[in-house]
């Protein structure tokens, strides 16, 4: 069996025609819902989740396309775009019974939480990102040699077919270069969570490759009409990103506002898997920003 979060509840929950999220629930208290990043499932969220179920109701969901939720064909471009995903949370946070919720993410699920909250102002109350920027800025900070470190991003963004091939040859390889190269403290992914998350990537090569490739097609649309409507994040926003220092080459947190006007942005000395990596800090984060 997979490992699981202590006291942790888990169901599956229809969200969409064909699709069921497999989620973490416990606690009780104003909800606050946790989205994974790549390549990891809700497992990431072990040590927060534990946390701030003392006083909260929290829902970890592993996204569609990855862990064991649903991973349906990608026929029409559509079906993992940042909004059908932030369609599902919305969703799923309604089959708990809660209309409005605070949200987090980390990584993908980050992309995914921002796209839910621009999406849906009047459900999400507050919206903490880890360790991502929004799409459209990814993109444009991505040139030259510090392109290299995005490889993967171009990588998946490839037409559907060669992409798959080359992952699907050697997915532990392609996903453990991942683990092991964006982290700081090894020890913070056990061994068992780490074949976990590898277990469940070997099983979802399609979707997460899908999942890439609408960031670079659809998701790009859709933030670039927010931007010429003038579309902000209207709640509370709480942004942590790693410190690169000078290595960063942008400024991280002048691109966030232009996003979300009540911005806290911090700086979190760890690695990419802070959530892991530094909970403490992450926990601290998130019950601050709710209490916003």
């Amino acid at each position: 069996m997979s490992p699981r979060i202590p006291g942790f509840d888990y169901q599956r929950v229809t969200v969409a025609d064909g699709v069921s999220l497999h989620a973490a629930v416990a606690g009780s208290g104003s909800p606050i819902v946790l989205l994974h990043g790549f390549p990891q499932t809700h497992l990431m969220w072990r040590h927060v989740a534990a946390d701030l179920a003392a006083d909260h109701t929290v829902i970890c969901p592993d996204l569609r396309g990855y862990g064991d939720s649903d991973k349906p064909l990608d026929t029409d471009g559509n079906a993992y775009s940042k909004r059908t995903m932030g369609d599902d949370i919305v969703t799923l946070a309604k089959a708990f019974g809660h209309e409005q919720f605070a949200l987090a993410g980390h990584d993908r699920g980050a992309l995914v939480a921002i796209r839910t909250a621009l999406d849906h102002p009047d459900h999400v109350t507050h919206l903490a990102s880890l360790d991502v920027l929004p799409t459209l800025d990814m993109w444009d900070v991505l040139h030259g040699l510090t392109g290299a470190i995005g490889f993967h991003l171009y990588l998946m963004a490839q037409p559907v077919g060669l992409p798959e091939q080359l992952i699907g040859a050697s997915p532990d390889a392609f996903f453990g270069y991942f683990l092991d190269g964006w982290i700081k403290n090894p020890d913070a992914i056990p061994a068992d969570i780490r074949d976990a998350y590898l277990a469940a990537c070997r099983q979802a090569v399609p979707s997460i490759v899908a999942d890439y490739r609408a960031s670079a097609n659809i998701d790009v649309e859709h933030d670039l009409a927010d931007r010429a409507a003038g579309t902000t994040l209207r709640m509370p926003v709480t942004v942590l990103q790693q410190d690169w220092g000078s290595a960063l080459g942008f400024d991280a947190e002048s691109l966030w506002r232009a996003w979300a006007p009540n911005l806290n942005h911090e700086t979190v000395t760890c690695g990419h898997f802070m959530a892991e990596e530094s909970p403490a800090d992450i926990i601290r984060a998130i019950r601050a920003l709710v209490s916003r």
